[in-house]
């Protein structure tokens, strides 16, 4: 499917380049209103704003949808290669499918006493989990607009300032130059989630919208090697599939990035071990995660055997989620690197263009 009936099929408005001023800030901007009592421009370049079309909550953020056990009625929608993000929050075990995500793009959760928002954008490929505390737990929305193809958020406290996704803060309105914290969060698929935690509970599909969500709105969009966007983005960088899936740990525009494909030749189950964290990789359950390699005061090594994530130092059996499953470390956790997330290469590359691109030594 090209850009041209992606846009049909979205009924969207030709593409409408967003002039952002300081002059403008207190104007409609894709139907949401900055404050004007901020008095602030936005820090981010007008020419790389563009109206999605559906305007403000025209894509509806979910705030505590149904949450069901496996096998319940409201599961039916999923299959077992469905992608989810996997959160562990206390003692709480939660699934949000990225079929879900298609459509939602934003769901709110209060869970454990955590507020928090789990957030996709389906055109950069990008999942990231926000801790809402700092915007005093209010609800974040989808604004309409998107910055380099990317989801921006908006929150519900009233001034609404706009929070691209992938920058992690406010880029726009009274809150500019705010970040959010990240809270960690693993994607993988649904049958290797389950298998992990088979007491996971799941986004039900009995929401009040009434959508599809075996449905994957966006045709071939996301074939890995699709090149085609829905907005202009210069300098597709060529050096991986532009819609190949990397798990990137940002540090500025520059941190370090970890190709699915460049970790699958490793083998169905790999490491790659960094100075102050390491990567775990699971072919099977497709994911990736980053950890610190700190436990109790000293450094593991890890390294793969008969097919088995092991630790030098206990021989102790690790999974793709950070926890040890057997030896004398079972049921400890490595702590997850927070800031590490799934995006499309063409995305992560847009937004860290100083960054590393891992490659097998």
């Amino acid at each position: 499917m090209n850009i041209r009936s992606l846009s049909r099929r979205w009924k969207w408005q030709p593409v409408l380049t967003m002039a952002l001023t300081l002059a403008a800030c207190g104007e409609p901007i894709g139907g949401v209103q900055l404050a004007t009592s901020s008095q602030q421009d936005c820090s981010i370049q007008s020419s790389e704003i563009f109206s999605g079309g559906p305007g403000k909550d025209g894509i509806p953020a979910l705030t505590n949808p149904d949450m069901v056990p496996p096998g319940a009625s409201g599961t039916e929608y999923l299959r077992d290669d469905d992608r989810v993000i996997g959160l562990v929050v206390g003692n709480e075990v939660l699934a949000v499918p990225l079929n879900i995500m298609w459509w939602h793009e934003i769901v709110n959760l209060d869970v454990a006493g955590r507020q928090m928002a789990v957030t996709h954008c389906p055109l950069t490929g990008s999942s990231l989990v926000f801790d809402r505390s700092s915007l005093a737990g209010a609800e974040l929305g989808v604004s309409g607009l998107l910055y380099r193809n990317n989801l921006i958020m908006y929150d519900r406290n009233g001034d609404e300032s706009l929070w691209p996704q992938m920058l992690r803060g406010a880029r726009c309105g009274s809150k500019t130059g705010a970040a959010l914290k990240m809270v960690p969060a693993v994607e993988m698929s649904w049958e290797g989630w389950q298998t992990l935690h088979p007491q996971t509970l799941v986004v039900s599909s009995e929401t009040e919208f009434g959508r599809n969500y075996r449905n994957y709105p966006y045709g071939d969009y996301d074939r890995i090697d699709n090149r085609e966007l829905l907005f202009p983005l210069s300098g597709i960088d060529s050096r991986r599939p532009p819609k190949e899936r990397v798990l990137g740990i940002p540090d500025g525009e520059a941190g370090r990035s970890y190709p699915y494909g460049v970790l699958d030749d490793l083998g169905s189950i790999a490491v790659v071990q960094e100075d102050g964290d390491v990567i775990f990789w699971d072919s099977q359950r497709q994911a990736a995660m980053a950890y610190y390699r700190v436990l109790d005061g000293e450094t593991l090594e890890f390294r793969v055997v008969g097919g088995q994530i092991r630790d030098a130092s206990t021989e102790s059996i690790w999974q793709v989620d950070g926890l040890a499953l057997s030896g004398p470390l079972a049921g400890r956790k490595l702590a997850p690197v927070a800031e590490a997330f799934v995006s499309y290469w063409f995305a992560w590359v847009a937004f860290h263009p100083d960054a590393t691109l891992w490659s097998a030594p």
